[in-house]
């Protein structure tokens, strides 16, 4: 059986789990690195919804006002 948990890697290589793990025996495991800041799960969720609505021209237009000149 495939379970993923969330855990933590110090510069140092010491891996923290973020939860209690219970195992009937000892088990192999696969560790990704995920090399980006701690982002809150629902951000990069709901990221792919708001950008639909960032991205249309009405809004571009409204914002218009606050980018820089080049």
């Amino acid at each position: 059986m495939l379970r993923s948990v969330e855990a933590t890697i110090e510069i140092d290589g010491k891996v923290h789990i973020r939860e209690s793990v219970h195992l009937l025996h000892a088990c192999r495991a696969i560790v990704t690195i995920i090399d980006e800041p701690d982002i809150p799960e629902t951000a990069i969720l709901s990221e792919a919804a708001l950008g639909e609505g960032w991205n249309r021209p009405k809004e571009k237009e409204a914002w218009a006002h606050l980018q820089q000149v080049r």
